[in-house]
């Protein structure tokens, strides 16, 4: 059982530089959850005893940890080395040839997994498929040999622009099948991000679909293709699925079906045997201004990491049916929804749609029928949810679920509170993962057999991870001080460099602290070693000279009865130096005024003190955020600063937020 008390926070993404001083944690949280005895007694890891011993271990000896994971799989030549490391350049199991998708597809296309279920796809309008290992490897060999009659060659760059169906996942692990490098562009970006990617990258060929479903409706990404390689002169071809019908043009020598080009192809195609560094994937970061990050992943490291931090933190089973709700076109979706659960030869499900089609219960009728055991999710379709409504979730029968886990943006503790109560109704473990596009897998989080959790707390680093928060001379922290999360040591799934700019790369990651990985989030450890994540960097504020992580105030703010959502920035201000501005999104029985503004100020107030308190708060039906549920601060500050937009809005979902928020300023 948990013992009562309040608050704090987490969160997740890329990079930036510390400020002057440490971060003052204003926030506390006290209840605690230890895993439930019944799932501890089947785990993998069953206790913080075995933990700690796993961790000291790997510690002490990371060579032969990772080592000892890396024989789990199949090699056509096994490595040399563990790890050679130039910092910031990391080469590991240098020596060393394997193929990712011969370890995600033919290794259980072999074995007694050939008639198990790899995916189970639905679609918005409820189609639906399953294919199993033994299809999955019969489909990607086609592909394979597609690509290669394509001219796609070991090493060249392949652009995706899929919606969420089956033949993603095909094109992905064809690709890795014959050594190129797959470059997934999510189905929702515009004619403009396709063709900077494709640029950035120097793709040869992009697959994309002829359309792609959404709330009932169809978006023709074909036309969006069409438009954004005007200027891409490195594609050669475009393969095309069909999908949703859509009207679309097919120019000759150009355009190629997906069904015809699989129609002449043989099913049977030999994996390459790539060495270990080899190029895996780029995947381009969004949200900031400026130029793309093209983050580079490669082959053997992720491989081992990917696979076993998913079977460590899922405490994955042979019977488990595990649903990552995250869009192959984020890290997420490449790491848990493709290959973190194929390599373990999981079964996983799939949904091309939107959580709240045809009504706002769609999730949960989705894991009553297809009888989900783990759910994987973002805590802001939480947040979602709950705004929704308890009704939508409590009608349907959810006994099948076993652990829940989230990723993303942070989770505040009250969310993490209703996650744990409404939908895993006080029995399900909850997994709260901490990690970035850069790092590949997930570094910090419980694992679900062993760790007591706290709402709000990713809690420890998984084994071979050494995270740490530190000083700006980057001395540790003492217990509850806030600090700079890093990572002292190198690790197998790092990003080994940002596609062509290896400059960028030094500068972005390892120019503020020696010899050291900054992860560009400012955290505290607890007396129990916990990271508690107090939002990026550049989301700390300095108020009358406290430097404040907005993503406390947002928790604060949260956890009062009458508020869905809050995104905190700040604008600049004579006196304190910054004002705090407050997004506050209410629960839909609820209306703005002025007294319910001053409630919430007194409310910030007395959960953290006087000096956050909200200096404007400003109601919003909506907050911006990206295609995959990012707030964009950013776009907020600028709002609040001089309630004008000046950067790239390329990733906004929806458009309309903004002019509600211009809208509702003077209110």
């Amino acid at each position: 059982m948990a013992t009562d008390d309040k608050k704090t926070a987490t969160g997740q993404d890329a990079s930036s530089s510390p400020a002057n001083d440490s971060i003052s944690s204003v926030l506390s949280e006290k209840r605690k959850f230890p895993p439930p005895a019944a799932f501890s007694s089947n785990a993998r890891i069953k206790s913080m005893e075995e933990y700690e011993k796993l961790y000291s271990d790997a510690e002490k000896d990371p060579d032969a940890y990772w080592g000892g994971l890396a024989e789990e799989f199949h090699w056509f030549k096994k490595w040399d080395t563990v790890l050679e490391w130039n910092t910031p350049y990391a080469k590991w199991f240098q020596g060393g040839t394997t193929n990712i998708c011969y370890n995600a597809v033919d290794v259980h296309a072999n074995s007694w997994r050939k008639n198990k279920a790899a995916i189970i796809w639905e679609g918005e309008e409820g189609e639906q498929r399953v294919l199993t290992y033994g299809e999955l490897h019969r489909q990607v060999s086609k592909f394979a040999n597609v690509l290669k009659i394509a001219g796609i060659k070991p090493g060249d760059r392949v652009g995706i622009y899929m919606g969420m169906v089956p033949e993603l996942v095909i094109a992905v692990l064809a690709c890795a099948r014959v050594g190129a490098v797959h470059n997934v562009i999510f189905a929702g970006f515009s004619a403009h991000a396709i063709t900077e990617r494709v640029n950035d990258s120097r793709a040869k060929l992009l697959i994309c679909c002829d359309g792609t479903r959404r709330r009932g409706g169809s978006i023709n990404l074909k036309n969006i293709v069409d438009e954004a390689i005007v200027n891409t002169p490195s594609i050669r071809s475009v393969i095309v699925l069909k999908v949703t019908g859509e009207n679309i043009s097919m120019h000759d020598g150009m355009d190629h079906w997906w069904h015809d080009l699989m129609g002449l192809a043989s099913d049977e195609s030999e994996p390459v045997a790539v060495e270990s560094e080899h190029p895996l994937f780029v995947l381009y970061t969004s949200g900031s201004t400026g130029k793309p990050k093209g983050i580079l992943h490669t082959t053997a490291g992720y491989m081992v990491h990917a696979a076993s931090s998913f079977r460590y933190v899922f405490d994955i089973r042979d019977d488990d049916i595990y649903w990552c709700t995250a869009d192959v076109g984020w890290i997420t979706g490449h790491s848990y929804m493709v290959y973190g659960p194929l390599l373990n030869g999981a079964t996983l499900l799939m949904y091309e749609g939107a959580p709240n089609y045809p009504q706002w219960d769609r999730f949960w009728d989705i894991i009553n029928r297809h009888k989900v055991t783990i759910l994987y999710t973002a805590p802001t379709a939480i947040r979602a949810f709950i705004r929704a409504g308890d009704e939508w979730v409590t009608k349907h029968n959810l006994s099948s679920l076993r652990l829940l886990g989230t990723v993303g943006e942070p989770i505040n503790p009250e969310a993490w509170m209703w996650y744990h109560k409404v939908v895993g109704q006080e029995r399900c473990p909850i997994v709260d993962t901490w990690w970035q596009t850069e790092t590949g897998g997930i570094m910090v989080s419980p694992l679900p057999g062993a760790t007591p959790t706290k709402p709000g707390t990713a809690t420890r680093p998984l084994p071979g991870i050494m995270a740490d928060v530190v000083q700006k001379d980057g001395t540790p922290c003492g217990p509850n001080e806030g600090g700079y999360l890093v990572i002292k040591k190198p690790w197998p799934s790092m990003l080994r460099t940002i596609y062509g700019d290896n400059k960028r790369y030094e500068e972005t990651y390892w120019s503020e602290f020696h010899d050291m990985y900054f992860t560009g989030d400012g955290a505290r450890k607890d007396e129990d070693g916990y990271i508690w994540i107090m939002g990026r960097v550049d989301d700390v504020v300095n108020v009358s000279g406290h430097r404040l992580g907005t993503s406390e105030v947002e928790s604060a703010l949260v956890s009062y009865e009458a508020v869905a959502e809050a995104a905190v920035v700040s604008r600049p201000d004579d006196i304190k130096g910054n004002a705090l501005v407050a997004f506050v999104t209410l629960k839909d029985e609820y209306e703005g005024d002025m007294k319910l503004r001053e409630a919430l100020r007194n409310h910030v107030a007395k959960e953290i003190g006087p000096i956050a308190k909200p200096d404007e708060i400003r109601w919003a039906k909506g907050l911006p955020k990206t295609r995959s549920g990012k707030i964009m601060r950013r776009l907020l500050r600028e709002l609040a600063t001089s309630n004008e937009i000046k950067g790239d809005v390329t990733t906004l979902e929806d458009f309309g937020v903004l002019e509600n928020l211009r809208e509702k300023e003077e209110d």
